[in-house]
């Protein structure tokens, strides 16, 4: 790779501006490290299951989600690029209900699911696999929302377009 070239790659931003300025509003700035949060929320969430004893899986790139994101919220609305902005939060408690709803996506992707958080106060439900691929869960049914927090938060800030999770038998 050619010096200049190295060097520009280095110099890249994390996030968009405007991105990056949502998060800065909501409390994020870069070296954020809530560890201790993250340890208390897996323990809370692997104690708690629905009554047919499905529990909730915890895995490392949940704990360093919630770590570097957990608690951040973002009062957004109005347009966004492609949809409309709605807020959300970063929280996996507000998944802690949906230990079933969670493992049947987490089958069908054929990779175990955490909660993440939620979007329009409790409309949709965010969840994570372990790979750190970041989803959105509503009443219309399964979005993608991108390959990383990272990703899924721009989505979400920008109001880009989600892809529609479609069944295996489509």
């Amino acid at each position: 790779m050619e010096p200049a070239l190295n060097s520009a790659l280095r110099t890249q931003p994390r996030f968009p501006a405007d991105v990056a300025a949502e998060l800065k509003q909501a409390g994020w700035h870069p070296g954020r490290w809530q560890i201790r949060q993250a340890e208390e929320w897996a323990d809370a969430l692997v104690a708690h299951g629905d009554p047919q004893g499905v529990q909730h899986s915890v895995f490392p790139a949940a704990i360093e989600a919630w770590a570097e994101f957990g608690g951040l919220a973002f009062d957004l609305s109005g347009a966004g690029r492609e949809i409309a902005r709605t807020p959300f939060l970063l929280d996996p408690r507000r998944g802690l209900h949906q230990p079933r709803t969670l493992a049947d996506l987490g089958r069908a992707l054929g990779r175990r699911v955490a909660p993440l958080g939620e979007e329009a106060y409790g409309q949709a439900l965010l969840a994570l696999d372990e790979d750190g691929r970041v989803y959105s869960l509503d009443h219309a049914g399964e979005w993608y929302l991108g390959r990383s927090v990272d990703q899924a938060v721009g989505t979400l800030v920008l109001g880009l377009r989600p892809e529609r999770l479609l069944p295996l038998d489509a």
